[in-house]
C-alpha cells in the first residue's frame, strides 16, 4: 500500500455476490432488517434506565452547569451523561418543562426527525414498516452507544420538528418544491448538521473579505472550515492598478484575528480553522516559519512579565494562533527533495518562476518549524488527488481543520462514528454482520441529513446537494486491539485495521450504490463516472493486499466480498454519494460513547480517572486491560494482582512499611487513619494523603511539635514520624500503584507490547509506541478511506529534526494523505519552556516623558496578616504589611529552603510587588497582570475559595485580590489557618463523594500529560491533544470539528 499504482485484480471466480434486500424486485425504497430490536418492543424498553444529577465544574471548582434527575441508561458513565446533559440536551423552548432532561428525548428527537425527513423526501424506505425498522435500529444503536453523529446533529436536529423551536435566518438549503437553493426562514427547520467545511478564496479583495464573513458563519454554529490560499498573490507581485500587493501573510493575519475574535466572543468552542498553502507559493518560507517566529515573540513577552497562559496577553498579541497550518507537497516536490534537486516558487499572477530553493532546505524548514511548535502539518497533494472521485469537476485543494475531510472547495460533510468495541461479543469474536448493519443504518441517516440541513453559503449548499459527501468513521480501534491481545504497532493489528476499515468504507459505498438504484446517483456523477469507478477499483484492489496469514479469514473474505459488490453495483447504478468515509478524531462524541480511545488512536495511559456522579474522580485501570489479560489466558487471581500492581490497592491495609498498624504505632488515631483512607483512591502520591492538611494538627499538638517546625514548607509528616524515603516509596508503589504494567507480577515479558500506549505510563514506565508505529497504522487504514485520517504523531522531547523529515518521507511513501507531528514540550505556553531559548529577542522599553516617581513608605509599626497555603503539596507563607489606611504596602513570600531556586524566585517577586505598591501601582493592575500565570508547581490548594492554582504567582495575586479588593477583611497579626472538613464530612471508601481536590488533581495530572494544551473555553480545564486538535476530559469540549 505504498505510493504507487497497483494492478486491479479481478474477483476470484468462486466469489458469490450477496444480494441486497429487494435487489431482484426494485422497490420505491430500501428494505431494512431488525438486528437489535423486536417488533412491538420499543428500543428504550430494551435498556435499563436510572436517574442521576449532572454537574460540570470550572477550573475554580465552581459549578457552571447542573441538571437534577437526568434520565440516563444505566450503562452510561457519568462522563457520558455530563457530555449529553451539558452540551446536547436542549436548554430552552421545550414544551412542558422548558428543557430536555432525558436521553430518551435527545435520541428520539434525532432519530425520529431523520426518519420523518426520509419519508418526506421519498425513496429511502420501501414501506412504513421499513421506516419503523430503520428508526428502531438507529434509536437502539444511539442509546446503547454503538454509534453517534457529530455534535451539530445533536445540537440542532429535530428542534423544530419535535418542539416547534424557531431560530435565525440566512442559511441556505435545497428546496424540493422549487428545485433550487434558497435561504431559510427558520434555521432550525433546516438545521445545520455538518461539522466540516472547505471554502474557496480567490486573488480578489472582495473574495478575501467574503471569506472572513463566511468563516464567521461556520464558527457561529460550532463547526470548522479550511481553505487553500495559494491563489492569493505574494507581496512580491504587482497590483493591476499599480503598486505592490501587501501579500498573503498580511491577509492571513487578518483571518487569524477574525477567528480569534470569534473564539473569544462568547462561544463555547474555539474557532476551528485550517490554512493550506502550496509549496510553490512565493511566500512559502514566510508561511512555514510563521508560527515558529511568533512563538519566539511569545517567549520574549513572557520573559518581560506577560502572562504565559494560552489565552493570556502574550499569545493574544502575536498572530497565527487560531488555525492549523499545512503545506501541500506534490510528488514532484517529494522527488526533488529525495534527489536533492532545486525547487522553484512561481508568481501567482503570471505563473513565471520567482525564486529558487533547495528542496531539501525547504523540507528541513518544514521539519524545523514543526519541531519548534508543531506547525505546519503536511498534506500530500498528488496522493490526495490520485484518490479523488470527482477529479473531472476540479482538484482537491484543502481540508477541514482536523485534516480528515478532503474534497471540492465550497463543500461540507456531516460525520458519524461507529464504536468498534461494541461489536466484540462476550467470546471475543467480532460480529461482522452486525457491524455492517450499523454502517448501513448510519450511512442512510447521514444521507437523509444532506437535504434536511442548511448551509452557511449558497455555493456550499449547492455542492452539498450535488455531490452529497459523507464522513462515516469509527472509534475505539486502539481499545479493540488491546482487548484482542494485539500490540498496536504489530503486523497483525495492521491487518485487522486493513479489514475493518475496508468493511466500513465498502459497506458505506455499497449502501450508496443501493440508494442510487432507487433515487439516482449524485448530480455530478455522470461527469465523474470514470474517475469514481477508477477509485472504487483502487479500493477493491487494496483488499487483495491484506495479509491473509495475519488477518482472520472471515474479516478478509468479507472485505473482499463487499468491495466486489461495491464495484459491480456501482458500474450498474452509480453512487448516491461522492465520498463516504473519513477517520475523525471523535473528541466529544467519543466521550459520549464511553470510548477509551478516539478514532484510530492508541490509548494514552493505562490508569485513568473515572468520574463519579456529582463530580469527583477515582483512579481505575482501563477496562481493556483485564479483558485483554483474560483473553491471553491469565487466571482471575493473576489478573487482580496485575491490576493492583498498576492501579494500586488504594488502602493502608496490608501495605508494606506504611500501613494502619505502623501509623497507629506512630501515634495516629483511628479517626485520623480513616481520613487518610478516604482520600487514598484519588491520589498519585502517598504524601498527598498522609499530611497534616488531611488529618488536622491534633497529632502535632499531641506530639508537642513546635508550630514553626511543622509549618515549615519542607516539613514531611511521614519523614518526621520516622519513615525513611525508601520505606515511603515502597508503600507508595503498593498503595498508589506503579501506573504501568512493566514489572507486574505474573505478566509475561512478550505480552508487554500489547499494553503500550502513546505515552510513557506513569513515572516508572519506559515503554511507548514508536512514531513509525503510528504512521504504519495510518497507512493500514488510508487505502480504505474516502478522505483522510485526523491523527497526530506523538514524538518524545528528544526527537530531532532529521527524525521528523524521515517520518514525512515514510508517510508519503506509505500513501498517507496528511500527517502532523507533535514533539512533547515544543510549545512555549509555559515560562519554564522559554528559559532554554538562548535567542530570545530583547524587549526594549522606552519612555515618552521622563517622570520622577514618588515612594510612599510604611510606618515603622504596622499591621500585617500572615496566610499559610499549600499548592500541590508545596507549602508556603504569605505576609502582607499595610499602610495606615489598611491598604497593602509590602509582601513577604516564603517557600522551600532558603537559597533554593524557587525560594529566590518568590522572594524576588515579593520584593518587586512591594516596590510597585509603594510607588503607587494599583493592586488591581498587578492582579490583572499576574493572575492566571501558569507554571509549576501548580495544582490543588487547601483554600476552598481558590481550590486550584495555576502557579504560586497565580495563587498569591488571586488571594490578594480576594482579601483587599473583593472583600473587606479585618486585619490582625495572627497566622491564618484554613478550616478542614470534620470527619463526618469525609467520604467513605467505596462510596467516594466529590471533592474539589479530586477534580483538581485530575486536572493537574492531565496538564502534566500535555504541558502546552490550552484551557477549555467552556470549563477552563486543561485540554489534551486529540488527533490534530484538543479535547476536554471534564466537559467534552473540542477544538476541532467533531
Amino acid at each position: 500500500m505504498t505510493n504507487s499504482i497497483h494492478p486491479i485484480p479481478s474477483a476470484p471466480s468462486h466469489e458469490t455476490i450477496t444480494k441486497r434486500p429487494g435487489e431482484d424486485n426494485p422497490s420505491p425504497g430500501l428494505e431494512f432488517m431488525r438486528v437489535f430490536t423486536e417488533k412491538g418492543v420499543h428500543p428504550f424498553d430494551q435498556v435499563e434506565w436510572t436517574y442521576r444529577s449532572s454537574s460540570i465544574y470550572d477550573e475554580k471548582g465552581e459549578i457552571i452547569f447542573h441538571l437534577d434527575r437526568a434520565e440516563v441508561p444505566q450503562e452510561w458513565s457519568q462522563l457520558a451523561l455530563d457530555i449529553a446533559a451539558s452540551k446536547y440536551l436542549r436548554k430552552a423552548g421545550v414544551p412542558e418543562k422548558g428543557h430536555e432532561d432525558s436521553i430518551r428525548q435527545l435520541v428520539h428527537r434525532v432519530a425520529n426527525t431523520i426518519r420523518h425527513a426520509g419519508e418526506k423526501f421519498g425513496g429511502y424506505f420501501a414501506s412504513a414498516e421499513d421506516a419503523d425498522k430503520f428508526e428502531a435500529e438507529l434509536t437502539y444503536m444511539l442509546v446503547t452507544q454503538r454509534g453517534a453523529f457529530n455534535s451539530p446533529v445533536w445540537f440542532n436536529c429535530g428542534l423544530h420538528y419535535q418542539y416547534g423551536i424557531e431560530g435565525g435566518q440566512g442559511n441556505w438549503y435545497w428546496n424540493r418544491d422549487q428545485q433550487e437553493i434558497v435561504q431559510t426562514d427558520n434555521n432550525y427547520e433546516q438545521p445545520q448538521c455538518s461539522a466540516c467545511f472547505i471554502q474557496s478564496v480567490d486573488d480578489d479583495l472582495m473574495s478575501m473579505f467574503d471569506l472572513v464573513k463566511n468563516e464567521a458563519r461556520v464558527f457561529k454554529y460550532g463547526s470548522g472550515t479550511g481553505s487553500n490560499f495559494s491563489k492569493v498573490r505574494g507581496r512580491q507581485e504587482k497590483l493591476s492598478g499599480g503598486g505592490t500587493s501587501s501579500g498573503l501573510m498580511s491577509f492571513l493575519e487578518v483571518y487569524d484575528r477574525a477567528a480569534g475574535a470569534t473564539k473569544s466572543g462568547g462561544t463555547t468552542r474555539r474557532a476551528a480553522k485550517m490554512v493550506c498553502l502550496d509549496m510553490d507559493h512565493p511566500e512559502i518560507v514566510d508561511f512555514i516559519e510563521w508560527k515558529a517566529k511568533e512563538e519566539k515573540k511569545v517567549a520574549a513577552l513572557i520573559a518581560a512579565g506577560y502572562s504565559s497562559d494560552f489565552n493570556g496577553e502574550a499569545y493574544k498579541t502575536v498572530s497565527g494562533q487560531n488555525s492549523n497550518n499545512s503545506v501541500r507537497l506534490t510528488n514532484e516536490f517529494m522527488q526533488a527533495y529525495l534527489n536533492d534537486e532545486k525547487w522553484c516558487t512561481r508568481l501567482r499572477t503570471t505563473g513565471e518562476p520567482h525564486e529558487e530553493f533547495s528542496a531539501s532546505d525547504l523540507m528541513q524548514k518544514v521539519a524545523e518549524a514543526a519541531w519548534q511548535c508543531a506547525d505546519p502539518g503536511v498534506q500530500f497533494d498528488t496522493t490526495i488527488n490520485d484518490w479523488h472521485t470527482c477529479s473531472s469537476t476540479d482538484r482537491i485543494y484543502s481540508s477541514n481543520p482536523c485534516s480528515e475531510y478532503m474534497f471540492l472547495n465550497d463543500s461540507a460533510c456531516n460525520l458519524a462514528s461507529i464504536n468498534l468495541l461494541k461489536f466484540l461479543n462476550s467470546e471475543g469474536n467480532f460480529e461482522i454482520e452486525k457491524f455492517r448493519h450499523a454502517c448501513r443504518i448510519f450511512f442512510v441517516a447521514q444521507e437523509i441529513l444532506v437535504d434536511l440541513s442548511s448551509y452557511p453559503t449558497k455555493s456550499i449548499a449547492q455542492n452539498s446537494h450535488d455531490y452529497r459527501p459523507l464522513g462515516l468513521g469509527y472509534a475505539n480501534l486502539g481499545t479493540l486491539l488491546m482487548v484482542k491481545g494485539l500490540p498496536y504497532d504489530s503486523q497483525t493489528a495492521i491487518a485487522w485495521c486493513n479489514a475493518l476499515t475496508a468493511i466500513l468504507c465498502g459497506e458505506a459505498y455499497l449502501t450508496s450504490a443501493e440508494m442510487s438504484s432507487v433515487k439516482g446517483p449524485f448530480s455530478g456523477y455522470e461527469k465523474n463516472r470514470q474517475p469514481m469507478l477508477r477509485v472504487m477499483s483502487k479500493h477493491r484492489a487494496a483488499t487483495y493486499q491484506i495479509d491473509p496469514d495475519l488477518c482472520p479469514p472471515d474479516l478478509i473474505s468479507t472485505a473482499q466480498q463487499v468491495w466486489n459488490e461495491v464495484v459491480e453495483m456501482g458500474e450498474v447504478h452509480g453512487y448516491r454519494n461522492a465520498q463516504a468515509t473519513v477517520l475523525a478524531p471523535t473528541g466529544t462524541i467519543g466521550l459520549l460513547m464511553d470510548c477509551d480511545t478516539t478514532g484510530i488512536e492508541p490509548d494514552f495511559a493505562l490508569v485513568k480517572f473515572k468520574k463519579l456522579a456529582g463530580g469527583g474522580y477515582f483512579k481505575i485501570i482501563n477496562n481493556s486491560v483485564p479483558k485483554a489479560l483474560a483473553a491471553l489466558g491469565y487466571s482471575q487471581p493473576h489478573i487482580e494482582a496485575i491490576v493492583a500492581y498498576a492501579q494500586g490497592t488504594a488502602t493502608l491495609l496490608n501495605a508494606p512499611e506504611v500501613n494502619a498498624i505502623s501509623l497507629k504505632e506512630k501515634g495516629l488515631t483511628d479517626e485520623e487513619i480513616s481520613k487518610i483512607e478516604a482520600v487514598l483512591p484519588s491520589v498519585f502520591e502517598l504524601s498527598n494523603a498522609i499530611n497534616l492538611h488531611t488529618i488536622g494538627d491534633d497529632l502535632a499538638k499531641r506530639k508537642d511539635w513546635a508550630v514553626d517546625l511543622y509549618e515549615q514548607p519542607t516539613f514531611s509528616l511521614l519523614n518526621h514520624l520516622g519513615f525513611t524515603n525508601d520505606q515511603i516509596e515502597s508503600a507508595n508503589k503498593v498503595i498508589c500503584g506503579m501506573m504501568t504494567l512493566e514489572g507486574a507480577p505474573h505478566l509475561r515479558e512478550d505480552h508487554l507490547p500489547i499494553f503500550d500506549c502513546a505515552n510513557r505510563c506513569g513515572k516508572y514506565g519506559n515503554r511507548f509506541i514508536a512514531p513509525m508505529g503510528h504512521v504504519k497504522m495510518m497507512s493500514a487504514a488510508q487505502p480504505f478511506i474516502s478522505g483522510a485520517i485526523s491523527k497526530t504523531i506523538n514524538l518524545p522531547n528528544e526527537s530531532t529534526v532529521e527524525e521528523i523529515e524521515r517520518l514525512y518521507s515514510e508517510s508519503w511513501r506509505l500513501g498517507l494523505k496528511a500527517m502532523a507531528i507533535y514533539r512533547d514540550g515544543s510549545k512555549l505556553s509555559q515560562p519554564l519552556n522559554t528559559s532554554n531559548d538562548s535567542e530570545q529577542d530583547e524587549v526594549e522599553l522606552t519612555t515618552v516623558e521622563e517622570m520622577t516617581p514618588s515612594r510612599r513608605r510604611l510606618p515603622d509599626e504596622r499591621q500585617s496578616i500572615t496566610h499559610k497555603f499549600s499548592i500541590a503539596g508545596h507549602e508556603g507563607y504569605l505576609t502582607v504589611g499595610m499602610f495606615e489606611d489598611g491598604l497593602p504596602g509590602e509582601v513577604f513570600l516564603t517557600m522551600s529552603k532558603e537559597g533554593s531556586a524557587i525560594s529566590g524566585l518568590v522572594d524576588t517577586i515579593a520584593t518587586m510587588t512591594s516596590m510597585s505598591l509603594q510607588y503607587g501601582v494599583p493592586l488591581e493592575s498587578l492582579v490583572k497582570k499576574f493572575s492566571h500565570s501558569r507554571f509549576e508547581p501548580a495544582g490543588f490548594t487547601n483554600n476552598k475559595d481558590i481550590p486550584i492554582a495555576k502557579s504560586v504567582i497565580d495563587y498569591v495575586f488571586r488571594w490578594l485580590e480576594q482579601k483587599f479588593i473583593t472583600n473587606n477583611v479585618e486585619v490582625n497579626n495572627t497566622v491564618e489557618q484554613l478550616d478542614f472538613p470534620q470527619q463526618d464530612q469525609w467520604p467513605l471508601l467505596g462510596e467516594l463523594e466529590s471533592t474539589k481536590q479530586e477534580r483538581i488533581e485530575q486536572e493537574v495530572k492531565i496538564a502534566q500529560m500535555q504541558t502546552d494544551a490550552p484551557g477549555c473555553h467552556s470549563c477552563g480545564t486543561i485540554m489534551v491533544r486529540n488527533g490534530t486538535c484538543y479535547r476536554c476530559l471534564n466537559c467534552g469540549e473540542t477544538s476541532g470539528c467533531s
